[in-house]
């Protein structure tokens, strides 16, 4: 029996409960499973009914299954289907009967649903199979199976799993029952991980070691900042208790638009820090497609799984993706103006924060503009401003040379947080290709230099 250790390891505890609960609803699943098949096809079997069979007892059981099924209060039909999804992961033989042929057609059951893998030799379910081990031909009852998959169930709010649909107009439950990554990790090994950055998951989680005594802002900027940190603290209040849902929509939508290096990537990763939320960065090279409905569909799997997190969603050069609409002189236009009206009904009806970034604030859409609840101007610092940031780059390097005059280097060159970080650290290569013990000033200046040429300026 497995018991959740390496090979080469001694078993635990939990993972010898996580086993064990595994192999006890797989076990159930399959006695189900062949009650159904018996039922369907009118042969006497040991139970009249599939019902009839209970699940396991979760008494004494502290392996993460049954901790979901507590805390979630999953009844028979939802535990039923959570077993049918991990089948292909734990026990995938436990499916095999489903490949039986239909005689009359020479083909696969409709009733019994199933997709296959490109390398996976084995049954995967679909809603179909997941109808059918619950509800068999119960009209109604199929009825009951289809609330599994909506929004408001645990399945999604607390994003367990769901159907993926591939085709647009093909029946609902056609769509491939998918566990999501982390329930299956937890579930299966009992570690509780982050999503990870994948083409089913296009997004990267930001982490900083720097804090707020590392940005640099002006105070209009972080009376901005406190107005977000505030709505995300005390969002809920504000819309439950003291009852304001029926006139405002739940999330807050910013925009923080300026010059590149002035502080936004971080300024959102330190909001994320204070309000204990994970902030993820939407990479848009693996969003925005040039086919017709994919990039809809790639931003919709970072929505859906956000929906119900404490996340806060991240659109870096967000012009690229929620861009200006444009007259409609061709099927290209129509097409490009729908995606972008889709994207604004995403974004407005999402429940959590987003925030959208931008160089130009011009390039954003004006229908986007109109529903941020803030918008926040991160402009180029001034000689004071840069000369904290030369300040804050330079007080961990103790070999620096005696010539380094800061202030001077903050009223000379109008530069961004992200080129001064850039300066800084050409300066440390620079001395120690030199042979020098210590950045000296003649590095920096050589820095900026090289920095001004890249924006196009001169020193």
């Amino acid at each position: 029996m497995w018991t959740g250790a390496e090979a080469g390891d001694g078993p635990t505890a939990a993972g010898a409960a996580n086993a064990r609960a595994l192999e006890r609803h797989l076990a159930w699943l399959g006695e189900v499973l062949q009650a159904r098949l018996a039922t369907h096809f009118g042969q006497p079997g040991a139970h009249a009914q599939p019902r009839d069979i209970p699940p396991p007892g979760l008494e004494g059981d502290n392996s993460e299954l049954a901790q979901v099924i507590r805390e979630n209060e999953l009844g028979w039909s939802a535990r039923l289907v959570l077993s049918l999804a991990l089948a292909p992961h734990v026990q995938p033989q436990l499916l095999d009967p489903l490949f039986m042929r239909n005689a009359n057609i020479d083909r696969g059951f409709t009733e019994f649903g199933g997709w296959k893998g490109k390398a996976h030799t084995g049954f995967l379910p679909t809603g179909e199979t997941a109808a059918f081990l619950v509800a068999g031909d119960d009209v109604q009852a199929r009825a009951v199976v289809r609330r599994l998959f909506d929004d408001d169930h645990a399945f999604a709010r607390k994003t367990l799993l769901h159907l993926e649909h591939d085709a647009p107009g093909e029946p609902f439950f056609s769509g491939a029952l998918m566990l999501t990554s982390e329930a299956l990790a937890r579930l299966t090994t009992g570690e509780r991980h982050k999503p990870d950055f994948s083409a089913a998951f296009p997004a990267k989680l930001l982490k900083t070691r720097l804090d707020w005594s590392d940005l640099v802002l002006g105070a209009e900027v972080r009376g901005e900042i406190e107005t977000i940190l505030g709505w995300i603290r005390h969002g809920h209040t504000i819309l439950e208790t003291w009852g304001l849902s029926r006139t405002l929509q739940p999330g807050y939508r910013s925009l923080f638009f300026g010059p590149p290096g002035t502080g936004k990537t971080l300024t959102a990763t330190l909001i994320g820090q204070a309000a204990q939320a994970d902030v993820y960065r939407i990479d848009l090279s693996m969003v925005v497609s040039k086919y017709i409905g994919e990039t809809e569909k790639n931003l919709a799997r970072v929505f859906d799984q956000a929906a119900h997190r404490n996340w806060i969603l991240f659109f870096d050069e967000a012009d690229a993706l929620f861009g200006k609409r444009t007259s409609t002189s061709s099927s290209n236009d129509r097409y490009a103006n729908q995606e972008v009206s889709y994207l604004l009904q995403r974004v407005e009806s999402f429940p959590g924060n987003v925030i959208l970034a931008t160089n130009l604030k011009g390039n954003i859409d004006e229908a986007f503009a109109r529903r941020f609840q803030s918008l926040v101007h991160f402009p180029m610092p001034d000689p004071e401003q840069r000369a904290s940031l030369w300040t804050g780059m330079l007080r961990h390097a103790p070999r620096l040379a005696d010539d380094v005059d800061i202030k001077a280097l903050a009223q000379k060159y109008e530069l961004s947080g992200g080129a001064i970080a850039n300066v800084v650290r050409f300066g440390a290569i620079s001395a120690l290709q030199r042979g020098h013990e210590a950045i000296q000033s003649a590095d920096l200046v050589q820095g900026v230099i090289k920095e001004l040429r890249k924006e196009g300026r001169t020193a």
